[in-house]
């Protein structure tokens, strides 16, 4: 598979790469290091990211203006995004062909040419794998700048190593990206420093979660307690993992409130909780996945069914 998606790549002048909405450092690592291993190794070829640039971001990256026209003829590919409706910019359906390389469950089996593999801890992680292959049978190229962006994502999807996902091959390849040169340090900064409204809005919900004797877990950010703390929605995904610190907690939910939906935030220690997301909607992982709902009412029947995972 990773040969084939080799001399797709090196058929086309245009690729465009996109990632999910909502990105993570994931979706920024995965589709910009593969953009700047793509520039590095092939200077010749247009190599573009595309998507709705996330400000919480802007320490990895900034994506490209991408305009229409450029999709003729052009290579699409879709990093870290299990199914299309999740796909930042749409226009991928726009180019000559497509290509998934995801490691998401393979609900959504879209594109001309899919590498799907859920063992690997992240996107990123699957990018540097490919990268081992071009660079036996293709002279593939990696940077600085792309050992940073694929180092980011893999920290960022694996709870910097402590997620189930993290395995030897994981510890291997971030062995391997740090030996290039990127400031680990600002690195991290950029990926864990948080003003103090944020850090405000984790107490608050230190306080405020409610916990149940089978070590389920929830609370419920309002929009007004988001415009309390001074706090964006997006900004609530640096506090998702924080009830994880708790002791006795074994799965737990977090409902965002916004103009249109409720986003709700699964995470567990050990029960699957994915199965569940996509019962609303949504999907992810089995240990860290997400959906949305229209309601308090239907965020209190995922309360109660992930009651029931917990029991």
């Amino acid at each position: 598979m990773k040969r084939q998606i080799i001399d797709t790549i090196a058929r086309y002048e245009t690729i465009i790469i996109h990632r999910h909405v909502r990105p993570d450092p994931d979706a920024y690592g995965s589709a910009f290091g593969l953009r700047e291993i793509l520039r590095a190794t092939y200077p010749n070829k247009k190599v573009y990211t595309t998507g709705e640039h996330e400000e919480t971001l802007s320490f990895l990256t900034m994506p490209d203006k991408v305009t229409d026209d450029q999709f003729k003829d052009a290579l699409v590919i879709v990093t870290d995004t299990a199914n299309t409706e999740r796909v930042d910019d749409q226009r991928y359906k726009t180019g000559a062909f497509l290509l998934k390389i995801d490691h998401h469950p393979n609900d959504d089996p879209y594109g001309d040419l899919l590498w799907v593999n859920t063992d690997a801890s992240s996107a990123s992680e699957m990018i540097y794998d490919l990268y081992e292959e071009g660079k036996k049978v293709s002279d593939w190229t990696m940077s600085d700048e792309a050992a940073r962006l694929l180092f980011a994502g893999i920290v960022g999807d694996t709870g910097r190593f402590m997620f189930h996902s993290t395995s030897r091959k994981t510890f291997e390849t971030a062995g391997d990206l740090i030996s290039y040169n990127f400031d680990r340090t600002e690195l991290f900064n950029g990926m864990y420093e948080v003003d103090r409204n944020l850090l405000n809005l984790q107490g608050y919900i230190y306080q405020k979660f409610v916990i149940d004797d089978n070590g389920m877990a929830y609370v419920k950010l309002t929009m007004d307690t988001l415009k309390e703390f001074g706090v964006t929605s997006s900004e609530t995904s640096l506090l998702v993992g924080s009830l994880g610190n708790v002791k006795g907690i074994r799965a737990w939910v977090i409902f965002i409130e916004e103009s249109d939906q409720i986003r709700v935030r699964l995470r567990s220690k050990g029960p699957i909780i994915n199965e569940l997301a996509k019962e609303f909607g949504g999907g992810g992982h089995p240990l860290a996945s997400g959906a949305s709902v229209y309601s308090w009412e239907e965020a209190d029947r995922v309360i109660e069914k992930l009651k029931g995972i917990c029991q």
